[in-house]
């Protein structure tokens, strides 16, 4: 396991390959529809808040509010990233993103965006919310609430070790299209 720690530099992102196992630890930003469409419209994100050499979860964790305030994470499951794949590319060049995470992988676009601009997509394993949550150790706050509802905000999360595998890399490299292609090459020959 690869230990990655925020900030997340371009050289440390830049070393990683399709298939590395990672955990990661620090900030991390969640984003879904709303939050993509709003940022690749040029939206600006509210003051001191940045993504810069930071990671961008696909997730609509599930919160609950506490008496004092605070917020709790009960589950915090990627989503399928591919309904991100129209705004992903504008959005790691112009807001300097070094990975994303979310499942099911994303196409062309998002991975010249991770050659040319040193980032990564890091598939987090569905059907495991939970136990992901436990890796959440605090909320530390959160944007958009009342724009776009609990799901679709920013939830900005101090994680620690929480566990991923690099699919897509800064390298040009897309496990996902691998699989395809040998998929399709595999039904071709079977016909």
């Amino acid at each position: 396991m690869i230990k990655l720690n925020f900030p997340f530099t371009e050289a440390a992102v830049r070393a990683l390959k399709v298939g590395d196992e990672v955990l990661i630890s620090g900030v991390v930003f969640t984003g879904r529809d709303a939050v993509h469409k709003y940022l690749y419209e040029g939206g600006p994100l509210p003051p001191g808040v940045s993504l810069r050499d930071g990671i961008l979860y696909h997730c609509g964790p599930v919160m609950l509010q506490q008496a004092d305030g605070t917020w709790q994470c009960n589950a915090a499951g990627p989503t399928t990233s591919i309904r991100e794949e129209p705004y992903q590319g504008r959005i790691i060049r112009d807001h300097g993103v070094r990975g994303v995470i979310g499942k099911g992988g994303m196409g062309e676009g998002t991975l010249a965006a991770c050659q040319e601009h040193g980032c990564v997509y890091l598939h987090a394993v569905g059907g495991a919310a939970q136990v992901l949550a436990a890796c959440i150790r605090r909320v530390r706050n959160v944007y958009f609430l009342e724009q776009f509802g609990a799901p679709e905000a920013i939830w900005e999360l101090d994680v620690v070790d929480f566990p991923a595998v690099v699919t897509m890399d800064a390298h040009g490299r897309s496990l996902h299209r691998e699989v395809f292609q040998h998929s399709q090459a595999e039904l071709a020959r079977r016909l």
